[in-house]
């Protein structure tokens, strides 16, 4: 069994996003180990020398300024978690659950959060025995850290509450010490500080966007595949993906599409059969499908780039800085998720574009004008519907992900007394785009069901890259010989996307 070692600093999204699927054992590198050993040593001199310090011996938001007994520290961290494990609404899936986990061991892992060594360990333990507690998502307000999301985690740390487990393949939901203890780990009492490091930090919202950006990874190339099946269906130009266009307009992420979108199609005999064709030009959702598609593409990357620093900082508070026989304990703001809320507006905004581009290009495939073909792809015009509601659906999609395209970001209310003034809403806005990037996946599903039906009507090849797309998509979805129900073909060609299927056809 390989290892997967927590060091604070290399921590990737693929690395969370595999923590359930992978087998690696997940350890603290002895690095991580030195440098939290100093921080905890600080914490321990403060308290020695009694003192006052936010976080360590105070209250907490707008009770910092009540200073608390040494003899009641213990006592301050317990009633700090079970105060702010409130959350509410639908649980967590046990796999984020575990993601988030492991996000929140590698911000402490780093060294400035004045925690124990044996704090992270308990934490790495439940992730490598799949032990994910029962935490209810809604929350977090994304500033000050998530706080009640991730005080449902420690609650469980500290033996109590419930918890998933993962029993031959399947998640089975018990009392939190009982799972402890079948596996050998004890329920810990948090020291000054520790319950404070554990819930002030940006975990949950990190793990939601890192579910986003890997599936939009997947979705943007899936759309560039999916405009290419939809252009050789209606026997569309490809001049507008001539690189000379883009090379005139040289935004990296419209060059990549452009060409993504062209190599897809080479070697199209449709193309050949139609050089003579009198139809002067597409429509946009065809001509300037790299013109959309390209600023996606730089955003998901600013995106990964954003994230991949956040997920491996420090992100709780107050930090503690040790240099040799000096020390200092610094109250700053780095569990204001506002960078991660802003990034997954810009996303939620993307799969909006995605799919209101790519059901303008289904309704062409469907229409005799513009394909050639029966209306709707039907058999017996008349008699039968074809994929006529499969468009539906996705206008249907199309409405939900305008509503969920408002921006989160903007909603600020502030809380404890007015001293949190301003709060990012992060947590409300990557789950959103979670969301959103499954109805943007079941929308490209819907483009290529209709394209791979009409490209499957017409007797010259396609492009190679669209044959090898036609394939897999057959492999899913049966001709459409007669009207039949679709959901589960829809779906299944939707779960392909978001599972990479498609796009790992072309590495």
């Amino acid at each position: 069994m390989s290892n997967l070692e927590i060091d604070g600093n290399s921590l990737k999204i693929e690395d969370i996003i595999n923590i359930v699927d992978n087998s690696a054992h997940v350890i603290l590198s002895d690095r991580a180990k030195n440098k939290m050993l100093e921080s905890r040593k600080i914490i321990e001199r403060i308290i020695e020398n009694k003192d006052v310090v936010y976080g360590v011996n105070t209250g907490f938001g707008s009770l910092s300024s009540v200073s608390i007994d040494n003899n009641s520290l213990e006592d301050l961290q317990a009633n700090l978690i079970r105060s702010h494990a409130c959350g509410v609404g639908d649980k967590m899936m046990p796999e984020h659950v575990l993601m988030m986990m492991l996000i929140r061991a590698n911000s402490i892992a780093k060294g400035y959060s004045g925690t124990r060594i044996i704090v992270v360990e308990l934490l790495l333990s439940m992730i490598n025995c799949k032990i994910a507690p029962v935490i209810p998502r809604i929350g977090s307000l994304g500033a000050s850290g998530d706080l009640a999301p991730l005080s449902h985690l420690a609650l469980a740390m500290m033996g109590e509450g419930k918890c998933n487990t993962l029993v031959n393949g399947k998640w089975i939901e018990k009392d939190v010490k009982e799972i402890l203890k079948e596996h050998n780990l004890n329920p810990i009492k948090f020291q000054a500080k520790e319950g404070l490091s554990l819930i002030n930090g940006t975990s949950q919202m990190c793990t939601y966007l890192s579910l986003s950006i890997f599936n939009m990874e997947h979705l943007i190339f899936a759309a560039d595949a999916a405009t290419a099946c939809s252009l050789e269906a209606i026997k569309g130009s490809h001049a507008p993906f001539n690189s000379k266009i883009h090379n005139a307009r040289p935004h990296q992420g419209q060059q990549i599409s452009a060409t993504r979108i062209l190599e897809l199609m080479v070697n199209s005999d449709i193309n050949k059969s139609h050089i003579n064709c009198d139809r002067v030009q597409d429509a946009y959702s065809f001509r300037c499908s790299p013109q959309v598609h390209g600023p996606i593409i730089e955003i998901i990357r600013e995106g990964r780039r954003m994230l991949e620093i956040e997920i491996n900082s420090a992100t709780d508070n107050p930090l503690v800085f040790a240099n040799n026989d000096t020390w200092e304990v610094i109250s700053g703001g780095n569990f204001h998720g506002q960078n991660l809320s802003m990034m997954s507006d810009y996303l939620a905004i993307a799969c909006h574009e995605l799919a209101s581009i790519s059901e303008r290009r289904v309704n062409q495939v469907l229409d005799p004008k513009w394909s050639g073909q029966k209306a709707f792809l039907t058999n017996q015009e008349g008699l039968e519907s074809g994929l006529m509601i499969v468009q539906y659906v996705s206008a249907a999609l199309i409405s939900e992900l305008k509503i969920l395209s408002n921006p989160a970001s903007i909603g600020n209310i502030p809380v404890s007394n007015g001293k949190e003034d301003h709060v990012s809403m992060g947590a409300t806005g990557t789950y959103r785009t979670y969301i959103s990037t499954k109805y943007l996946s079941q929308v490209l599903s819907n483009e290529l069901i209709c394209s791979n039906e009409a490209l499957g009507r017409i007797p010259e090849n396609s492009g190679k890259g669209v044959e090898i797309i036609k394939k897999w998509l057959s492999s899913i979805v049966k001709p459409l010989n007669a009207d039949r129900t679709m959901t589960k073909e829809c779906e299944n060609v939707s779960s392909g996307l978001l599972s990479g299927m498609l796009s790992n056809l072309f590495r």
